[in-house]
């Protein structure tokens, strides 16, 4: 697997080859099967042997989008993605990509061209600290001068970038460096004394964290995407059906446990359901498994889960207390600590000693049953929640769903149903727009064997949709579902929730009410200028129709513009900096609060 340094040997003989010849020999030594990048001056002596490798290149069209591909491909496969810029500008049009996936722990390795050595720090032409710029958002950051550092820089890079806590790499490379002749020789082992990843939870801790669990009356499992990049999945169903223990999935850890399964509470946060806001404020006990108590989870710290206290179990130590302090801290790898925490469970079992949860479990199924999530019916045209629910329907749960950021992104976590891990890919941490089109590129080339919908909003996908003509001429038919409500739609809806309606630099112009009834632009001949197939739907007696159409074409990309009500709101909310007690919810669809409920 990628990012795994295996079958490590020295090349035989002398052979004399140029830096750049080194550079695609590491990258293949690597295992990488696939690059998104584009040639420029300082990488393109790279660009010379890669064009006799095995390894695929995808041209993108913007090094941003080459970014967000390999983060897809990461993601969907759970392998190191790989993307590929030239110097300057090239390389700074990577940096948000490279952000997204250190803010989202996406293993990621971005190899950038630097000018030669003699111009560093002369201000040369298309020159750029791109090892500077990027050290803050890199778990490590590389400047390569001398040739003969290529393989073991490269072999470095992949070994951080997949372990661990996983995240982006940099290796930058001087174009003189990359010109100049070298041997080539992988490393048999890799000296980094000091990157020691901690996978093994320490046994007192993971003991006491089981004591606490089974003094708990109102305990709850809450997952984050830590537990995606583990492969926890199995683990996790066990623990919480063993125990019958609820579960919250953060954003980043949907498909981590079955949206089907009786004991999921849904995701918590600013946008979360009602029952897993309310099991989080009520507990008595976080499970904390790779979740950080980001921000949009706990609304208002002070007054964040009150009443519990705190297991938290992540790989990275620095995650652990940073925002919530932890009763007992366990550092290790998700799956590693769910299979001591079953061990330690059924220990304590054995002796007599378990938890009683029927009362808590029954209270949340109830708030649960009580509070689903729903929505307003379209006054006007088509619910953008009525879209997503039936692309989940009609897709399935075999699919791979990639969201952009907004409205549909929310929506989209909520109304596909997600039964597995790495079928859902978004942009969590960073709140990437633009992120959707290319991951789901960069996706479909992971994971060809799958349908991969990108669910977009109009305003993301304008921001990266030239990487369709990438799709169009490599093959990679995705299926792009712009929710258009021709507006910057979460923008909007806080506009009308908080700035009385005044609607400030929110209107795109995308739909049939803009300029003249003209649409600007008009996706469906947009898609078809790039090679896809464009397709409208306006109303929901066409919806399953328009659907299936895109569904049954498989060798190009499909571009589908849903013009949907333009005034439709996500609900539940927890506005930023408020208390997660006041969480609004679409009342007249929602019966009357009890006292108990939050």
């Amino acid at each position: 697997m990628t990012g795994q340094i295996t079958g490590l040997q020295h090349d035989a003989g002398i052979e004399r080859i140029s830096g750049a010849q080194s550079l695609v020999r590491a990258l293949e030594h690597a295992g990488v099967d696939v690059i998104f990048g584009i040639p420029g001056g300082a990488i393109l002596p790279a660009y010379d042997p890669l064009f006799d490798s095995s390894i695929r290149h995808v041209l993108v069209r913007h090094e941003q989008g080459a970014g967000h591909a390999a983060q897809g491909y990461a993601m969907a496969t759970g392998r190191v993605g790989v993307c590929m810029a030239t110097s300057g500008p090239g390389a700074t049009n990577l940096v948000t990509a490279i952000a997204d996936a250190y803010m989202d722990s996406v293993p990621i390795v971005a190899i950038t061209g630097q000018v030669s050595s003699h111009l560093i720090g002369t201000d040369g032409f298309q020159e750029a600290d791109i090892r500077g710029i990027t050290m803050p958002i890199t778990k490590h950051s590389y400047l390569v001068t001398d040739p003969a550092q290529i393989p073991r820089v490269v072999a470095e890079a992949f070994h951080i970038a997949g372990t661990g806590r996983p995240g982006p790499v940099l290796v930058d490379v001087a174009k003189d460096a990359m010109q100049a002749m070298t041997t080539f020789e992988w490393p048999n082992e890799l000296a980094l004394p000091g990157y020691r990843p901690t996978t093994r939870p320490h046994g007192k801790q993971v003991r006491e964290a089981a004591r606490l669990m089974v003094e708990s009356k109102r305990p709850v499992l809450y997952v984050g995407g830590g537990c995606i990049k583990a492969e926890a999945h199995v683990e996790l169903k066990e623990l919480a059906e063993t125990y019958g223990i609820p579960v919250v999935t953060t954003l980043m850890a949907r498909g981590a446990f079955p949206d089907s399964h009786e004991l999921h509470m849904g995701m918590p946060g600013m946008h979360g359901t009602v029952a897993a806001v309310a099991a989080l404020q009520k507990s008595d006990l976080l499970v904390s498994l790779g979740a950080r108590f980001d921000d949009r989870v706990t609304g208002n710290l002070d007054s964040f889960a009150p009443l519990a206290r705190v297991i938290h179990a992540d790989i990275d130590p620095a995650e652990i207390s940073k925002n919530r302090t932890a009763d007992v801290p366990i550092v290790g790898d998700a799956r590693e600590v769910i299979t001591d925490l079953l061990a330690a469970l059924k220990a304590l079992a054995e002796d007599g000693e378990s938890g009683d949860y029927d009362a808590w479990r029954t209270q949340m199924l109830s708030i649960k049953s009580r509070f689903p999530v729903a929505y307003d019916t379209a006054a006007d045209g088509l619910a953008p929640q009525t879209v997503i629910e039936r692309i989940s329907a009609i897709a399935g749960s075999e699919a791979i769903y990639v969201a952009g950021v907004g409205q549909h992104q929310m929506w989209a976590s909520h109304f596909v149903e997600y039964e597995r891990p790495r079928q859902w890919l978004n942009s969590g941490g960073a709140g990437t727009m633009g992120y959707a089109v290319p991951a789901a590129m960069g996706a479909q080339v992971g994971d060809p064997d799958r349908v991969v919908w990108a669910i977009d909003g109009d305003g993301c996908f304008q921001m990266t949709n030239q990487e369709l003509a990438t799709c169009a001429l490599e093959g990679i038919p995705i299926k792009v579902a712009v929710i258009n409500n021709s507006s910057l739609g979460m923008v909007r809806q806080w506009q009308t929730l908080f700035y009385e309606g005044r609607y400030s630099n929110t209107d795109l112009n995308t739909g049939p009410e803009s300029i003249g009834a003209r649409r600007i632009p008009d996706f469906v001949k947009l898609a078809d200028a790039y090679g896809c197939v464009g397709l409208r739907c306006d109303n929901e007696a066409d919806l399953d129709a328009t659907i299936k159409e895109a569904m049954a074409i498989t060798d190009r990309p499909v571009v589908i513009d849903f013009v949907v009500e333009r005034d439709a709101m996500v609900w539940p909310m927890v506005a930023a900096g408020t208390s997660n007690d006041d969480i609004k919810i679409a009342r007249d669809l929602a019966p009357e609060w009890e006292d108990d409920d939050l």
